[in-house]
């Protein structure tokens, strides 16, 4: 269960994550890691989950950069309420991010962009301050303007909003609300469609940190929000998602692409 980050450096997949399985709310990340000839240390740990889109793209930017990370096993709801967690990362939060003098850092794009800009010569931030600015962008963007709907639409066909009474199990659901999310995201899909029609990168000639995130977050869209149906009206960006994801550095990351055939939807229990 192996798979190489990079030429010199490879880690052991996480433990029962594969094509079939589908890891229930508390899930153990076992990890551990050994090196092919390589005196390169860590330049930190991280606490993630591989679901997510944003522990994908920081070891992607680590990957390409030809860094090292050392990937913490976590089991989600215990390590990130554990006294010497909080103790570090007072928000519980995944992913986080901890060097070894101390250093450290919450929220996925950030910790990426740190991951990147250790590495400049991998053209992972640009080759210049308004490749860098364009690069923030499209990152901010696609992080509140698909995956901010993704994530409300996924715990909104899923039951997990609250009931107005708490003497009621029901599952709360709003057709009204659910249509209006939809909507959102596919303006601000369209827009990003249009803005990819004669770029095969967002930016530059070359992958970079804006590539790699919206190739994350659109792989988590096109297993929520995103069926069959929806995607054919995407077509350029999910070449480009094709592209990214198939890159050598990365591929084992970004792992099978599990799109749904529908999009999610909300089942009414009689």
């Amino acid at each position: 269960h192996g798979f190489c980050r990079t030429r010199n450096s490879c880690y052991i997949r996480p433990f029962g994550r594969n094509r079939t399985h589908k890891p229930s709310h508390r899930t153990l990340f076992n990890v551990s890691k050994f090196h092919l000839s390589s005196t390169m240390a860590p330049i930190g740990s991280l606490w993630g989950d591989l679901a997510q889109h944003q522990t994908k793209a920081i070891l992607s930017a680590a990957a390409i950069a030809g860094l090292e990370l050392d990937l913490k096993p976590f089991e989600l709801g215990v390590t990130n309420k554990s006294a010497e967690y909080l103790d570090k990362f007072a928000m519980g939060k995944i992913p986080a991010f901890e060097s070894d003098d101390g250093f450290s850092l919450i929220e996925g794009a950030s910790i990426a962009r740190y991951v990147a800009s250790l590495a400049p010569e991998s053209g992972l931030l640009g080759d210049s301050v308004k490749d860098a600015a364009q690069i923030d962008q499209w990152i901010h963007f696609v992080e509140h303007e698909i995956s901010a709907y993704t994530d409300l639409i996924s715990q909104l066909v899923k039951g997990f909003f609250p009931e107005k009474t708490y003497f009621s199990r029901e599952k709360t659901y709003n057709e009204h609300v659910h249509k209006s999310l939809f909507e959102r995201q596919e303006r601000s899909l369209k827009f990003l469609e249009r803005s990819m029609n004669t770029r095969e990168f967002l930016v530059t000639d070359k992958i970079t940190l804006a590539d790699i995130v919206v190739a994350a977050v659109i792989q988590r869209a096109a297993g929520i929000t995103l069926g069959a149906a929806e995607r054919e009206f995407y077509p350029n960006i999910f070449a480009h998602y094709a592209k990214v994801a198939a890159d050598p550095r990365i591929t084992a990351i970004f792992g099978a692409a599990d799109f749904v055939e529908v999009a999610l939807a909300f089942a009414k229990v009689d």
